[in-house]
């Protein structure tokens, strides 16, 4: 029996892929930020909800994309372009993720707490019930942020996460 988390976690990727119904070649992915101990949401990281926020009115309408905001940390709906040359993220997507871990650093720069590290995770579930997740990378308060780290840790694990022969479209 899956624990209750992963059954939640289940549904909303189920209510994700109906209400944007992937295209073939696509898989999708969910994109968290989840803070190691503590709470990463607005009530405790208000100023960095601001930086969040403004970086996603700039990109809300182009993308086929769905945020959740959780008490751990924001997490990212996605689908991933899965073709025999790789994956593609889209850049919009990669630079959100960029965005709300600075986001995070400058906010706990301005007194946001807890000020522990963040964790960049990828997950993804299958048809048979099948459960995918992989830590991409580890963030400490004083870490630089660099979006092309980020970008390639992240194609990395999503290479790993999605197996080709493995296509939820």
């Amino acid at each position: 029996m899956d624990p209750k988390w992963q059954r939640t976690f289940r549904e909303r990727m189920r209510r994700f892929k109906r209400k944007g119904a992937p295209r073939l070649g696509e898989v999708a992915v969910s994109i968290k930020i989840r803070v190691v101990s503590g709470y990463f949401h607005r009530e405790h990281s208000p100023r960095a909800y601001e930086l969040i926020d403004s970086q996603l009115a700039k990109i809300r309408s182009e993308s086929e994309l769905a945020i959740g905001e959780h008490e751990s940390g924001p997490e990212l709906l996605a689908y991933l372009a899965v073709a025999t040359s790789g994956i593609t993220l889209a850049k919009s997507v990669i630079d959100l993720i960029t965005a709300i871990i600075k986001a995070r650093s400058e906010g706990v720069k301005d007194g946001d707490a807890p000020a522990d590290p963040i964790e960049l995770i990828v997950r993804r579930v299958g048809d048979d019930r099948e459960f995918r997740e992989e830590i991409v990378l580890r963030i400490g308060k004083q870490d630089r942020v660099d979006a092309k780290t980020i970008a390639k840790q992240l194609d990395e694990s999503l290479r790993r996460l999605v197996d080709k022969r493995d296509n939820d479209s």
